[in-house]
């Protein structure tokens, strides 16, 4: 076993708690939202998040669980992530401040993680975390087991019963791995994601359809005018080019305006709902598979108008 921790809730579980984060007492007006897990001085490694700045809890200055559940959960001291230690401090002097909870409780920011994930992942900032050094307060609690490659399954059976026998009054309810809840956390994105690829195939292969069929009309319509250049010493490759670099000409306009479209509805997209801008190399990406896919769909028609005989083109009205 790497390290363990005890924590009130799981991150990417879908269940979490969030409290405000003041820069000064009672200031609720600038308060900053703030989804937060107890933890002791094996919280970090546990979670296995990178330490950029300040220094990890010390055993010493975790608190007990708090004694009641009237009695404030807050800790004297807390751990941010990055990105809400910058949203409430944008100069990046975060670590060191003191910062209060909604009942005016300071707590030093005695350290800053490069990022985590919080309970909910479709939470506006779900990165915006932070870690109180205080054991959670009971009665049900969660462990979180960090363990070598390979060791996960045969480790927990371990746990499960160390636990079970140190304390008979002890109920254990599940064990899970965090892949679990990970796994169910983006369940939603997973199957939109297969439902828009499949749609996309659909659309790819109505594509192709539509570009074989324009390629085989031309074909049909124009045998005399093939048979004529087969006559004066046009080759069957000629041929085939031809029809080619006249499919890839049509494509190529077509492209052209779709990535047109395509940046002005993202531009407006990303504008209206502030999403982030999606990267440049999708578009180039796609680009090809249209070029090489418009190649293919024309790739037959055109070896079909090659084996037209000169003879029987000039003898068509």
């Amino acid at each position: 076993m790497i390290a363990a921790t005890a924590v009130n809730n799981i991150p990417l579980s879908g269940g979490g708690s969030s409290t405000g984060i003041d820069i000064k007492p009672d200031d609720v007006a600038h308060s900053t939202e703030g989804n937060y897990f107890p933890v002791d001085e094996q919280g970090l490694e546990t979670l296995g998040v990178k330490l950029i700045a300040g220094r990890n809890f010390r055993a010493q200055d975790v608190m007990a669980p708090a004694g009641s559940r009237t009695e404030s959960d807050w800790a004297r001291e807390i751990i941010m992530t990055k990105p809400i230690a910058d949203a409430m401090y944008p100069k990046g002097d975060a670590l060191g401040k003191t910062v209060y909870s909604g009942d005016g409780e300071p707590a030093t920011v005695v350290g800053i993680v490069e990022n985590m994930m919080g309970s909910w992942v479709w939470n506006d900032h779900p990165d915006w975390v932070f870690l109180k050094a205080r054991l959670p307060t009971g009665p049900a609690n969660n462990y979180l087991v960090r363990t070598q490659p390979g060791q996960r399954d045969k480790l927990m059976r371990l746990v499960e019963q160390h636990m079970s026998s140190s304390n008979t009054r002890r109920a254990i309810n599940w064990v899970r791995p965090l892949s679990l809840f990970k796994q169910n956390s983006y369940l939603g994105d997973r199957n939109m994601g297969v439902f828009l690829a499949s749609v996309t195939g659909l659309l790819l292969a109505i594509t192709s359809l539509g570009i074989f069929g324009l390629a085989t009309f031309n074909v049909s319509t124009r045998t005399k005018q093939i048979g004529t250049r087969r006559a004066v010493g046009a080759r069957r490759s000629d041929i085939v080019r031809y029809f080619l670099v006249e499919n890839w000409m049509i494509t190529t306009g077509g492209i052209l305006l779709g990535c047109v479209l395509a940046l002005a509805v993202g531009y407006w997209l990303s504008a209206e709902y502030h999403l982030p801008r999606v990267d440049l190399y999708y578009l180039i990406a796609g680009v090809i598979v249209l070029w090489g896919i418009g190649t293919l769909a024309a790739w037959q028609p055109a070896r079909r108008a090659a084996k037209v005989s000169p003879a029987l083109a000039t003898r068509t009205a």
